[in-house]
């Protein structure tokens, strides 16, 4: 475990590498609706990438806590959409390919994803079936020692760049939860193909893609976690991807909230700053207030993560409430930039489009409450 010191100092490297050779291009990305795909090996070269992969794997074995700087830093500076992409790569599919693969798999993919040579991705939401994963219709059907892929996938984050692909799949459509199945896809493969990528209301350089499997044939050994699987493994990786969507929530709020602070002591009104006005301290009270009691569950959470011991619920009470808490401190903020707030010229502009998707993807704030729901009133 590293320390302290330790810990800042890497947050500090991040943070010229962001300024330096993000800052610059990033709206220009934002303008060309997609990073380039150069991004991803300069953040692997730097080493921030897949950081609590062990150091057998190429990654520096570092906890989940410097695993979080990464997105915290990158959340704070208004990059919400790299942050996005960042996440899913070194959060959701490097985790399952370590908890989950066979050496085999865990030897393929991840050295290539810490170096940002392979950009990962997970392929569970399609057209008829986003939260409801049950509802999935991709098939895998067996044919000797493989199997072969059809159907479709949708809003899939790093679906343009992707090398890896987690691929939830139906193995056996008759059993329920118990009939899907998880492999890893390697996008090369014949019979893989990206449809459109997708173009949001926000996150605008996040590559967003759809993607197709025709027949595409892949060695049973690409099954991660065991056949049947699936569902309950995802239930299982799923409280870590919800953590890092509320510790990229808060380390947004907090940006957003540095910048309206810097901006509330410059704009003058009625011949005063706005931020000498008690609705404009009032409120920015308010804000502070709760992203500091966020941050404190948040603190609490990745305790718990780094013991094994977050619950389903406690995870979905983080997301639930720091995704709510994004949105509503990006309308807040933008409101004290005026009209200047409404120009995509002004970062705030960009927080507040970027926010909104926070509610949705992850299992939507409706699901977290069911979840919270039947864990204190029983099914």
């Amino acid at each position: 475990m590293l320390e302290a010191s330790e810990i800042e100092l890497f947050r500090d490297t991040l943070r010229r590498f962001l300024a330096n050779e993000i800052a610059p291009h990033y709206a220009t990305w934002e303008q060309d609706r997609l990073f380039p795909r150069e991004v991803w090996n300069r953040l692997g070269e730097n080493g921030f990438l897949c950081v609590d992969v062990p150091e057998e794997y190429g990654g520096f074995g570092g906890d989940f806590q410097l695993s979080a700087v990464v997105v915290e830093e990158v959340a704070r500076m208004g990059f919400g959409g790299l942050a996005t992409n960042i996440s899913v790569h070194s959060d959701i599919v490097a985790p399952y390919i370590l908890h989950l693969g066979t050496e085999e798999q865990k030897r393929a993919w991840l050295p290539r994803m810490v170096s940002g040579e392979a950009v990962g991705a997970i392929g569970m939401t399609e057209p008829g079936a986003g939260s409801d994963l049950q509802a999935m219709k991709t098939r895998a059907d067996a044919h000797a020692d493989a199997f072969v892929i059809n159907g479709q996938k949708t809003f899939i984050t790093n679906g343009f760049h992707a090398d890896v692909l987690i691929l939830a799949t139906k193995t056996d459509p008759k059993a329920g939860a118990k009939g899907m199945t998880l492999f890893t896809v390697d996008t090369s493969l014949p019979g893989f193909d990206r449809g459109r990528k997708l173009e949001k209301i926000g996150q605008h350089g996040s590559d967003t893609a759809e993607l197709f499997f025709q027949d595409l044939r892949v060695a049973s050994d690409q099954i991660l976690g065991g056949e049947g699987r699936g569902f309950a493994n995802l239930m299982t990786e799923l409280p870590r991807e919800r953590l890092i969507l509320a510790i990229g929530a808060v380390a947004a709020c907090r940006g957003m909230l540095e910048r309206t602070i810097d901006y509330v002591q410059e704009r003058k009104a009625f011949g005063q700053a706005i931020g000498a006005m008690q609705n404009t301290r009032f409120a920015l009270a308010d804000l502070h207030s709760q992203i500091a009691v966020n941050q404190a569950f948040i603190r609490q959470c990745t305790e718990e993560y780094n013991r094994g011991e977050l619950t389903t619920t406690n995870a979905s009470i983080a997301k639930l409430t720091t995704t709510d808490l994004q949105f509503r401190v990006a309308d807040q903020c933008l409101q004290f930039f005026g009209g200047y707030g409404y120009m995509q010229e002004y970062p705030i502009a960009r927080d507040f489009v970027d926010a909104r998707v926070q509610r949705i993807y992850g299992g939507s704030n409706e699901i977290m409450k069911e979840i919270i729901a039947r864990s204190i009133l029983g099914r």
